[in-house]
């Protein structure tokens, strides 16, 4: 008996032994990532800012992530923008990435103006494309409404919009990524999820920009800020919706899911309006080097719309 138990002490000691190498290890490592793009002061505060692409008379495209990451999602688009002709800018939001903490909470009108702090700091003029992914479809909406000179129009990737939020389905969603993200934010904290550094790469990233992603996935900083967004996703989509109605040309590319029509009202109802349905893509690849040329069209789409 007391050899088993001495055994079994033995194993768990050793696992975790080789868990706290792993993780130590995957921290040196992620140390090695080097940000893209510039720290700029918001007031106080700085956000990272990655902006790609030449100068010219076309609008510039500010690219908004979904939640738990921010600048690196868009390592491949920005290329593709790039070759495109295209400007366009990534941040990391508060507390993300390479981004200085913000205060809370870090609902929509916290990340609305915080955008709005650092389009004015970037010295990029505008008018702007805005592209959002996923729950950031909430934050580019509150963004266009409140700075409608501002904007040209919006690419929503598979993205929530505020009438999302009533469905019944969507609550569900929300209490389970809240407890998620709440576990997440736990086992960031406490170095366990240092080991998951070498995850896959569901993007389609290129390299320096799938190192920034693995980085960010490890961070306890990142997820406990990512927690306190998602804790704050109903209270976001309120204040969209209280912000006012869309009135621009709208496009909405990516990956149809659950909920199509509520999903693809802004493109329908938009004075000059897409929908793009990528099937073979999935919520994250849609932004990679195989199918970001799709969202790319729908930047394309919204230009060759304004000047009509």
């Amino acid at each position: 008996m007391w050899m088993l138990l001495r055994v079994l002490i033995f194993a768990v000691l050793a696992a975790v032994a080789a868990w706290g190498a792993v993780a130590v290890a995957a921290e040196a490592v992620s140390r090695t990532a080097r940000p893209r793009g510039e720290m700029v002061d918001i007031g106080g505060r700085k956000l990272r800012l990655v902006c790609e692409g030449p100068r010219s008379d076309k609008p510039v495209v500010w690219l908004e992530a979904g939640a738990f990451s921010g600048a690196a999602d868009f390592a491949a688009l920005q290329q593709i923008l790039t070759d495109r002709g295209l400007r366009s800018c990534a941040y990391d939001r508060a507390g993300m990435g390479w981004s200085d903490k913000g205060p809370a909470p870090r609902d929509g009108d916290a990340i609305a103006a915080d955008l709005e702090a650092l389009v004015k700091a970037s010295g990029e003029r505008g008018p702007f494309v805005l592209v959002g992914h996923s729950m950031a479809g909430l934050y580019m909406r509150q963004f266009a409404v409140r700075n409608p000179d501002q904007v040209v129009g919006l690419v929503l990737v598979d993205a929530v919009t505020p009438d999302m939020m009533a469905i019944p389905d969507a609550q569900k969603f929300i209490d389970g990524a809240t407890g998620l993200s709440s576990l997440g934010a736990a086992a960031g904290t406490l170095w366990l999820t240092k080991p998951l550094y070498w995850m896959p790469d569901r993007i389609g990233l290129p390299d320096y920009g799938l190192a920034e992603k693995r980085r960010g996935f490890v961070s306890g900083r990142q997820a406990r800020t990512a927690y306190a967004e998602v804790k704050q996703w109903r209270a976001a989509a309120a204040q969209a919706k209280a912000a006012g109605e869309l009135d621009t040309a709208g496009s909405r590319s990516g990956r149809m899911a659950q909920w199509n029509a509520v999903r693809n009202a802004p493109a329908t109802a938009a004075r000059h309006g897409m929908v793009d349905n990528v099937d073979e893509a999935t919520h994250t690849s849609v932004l990679g080097r195989t199918w970001g040329e799709r969202v790319a069209k729908g930047v394309d789409f919204v230009i060759s719309a304004a000047r009509l």
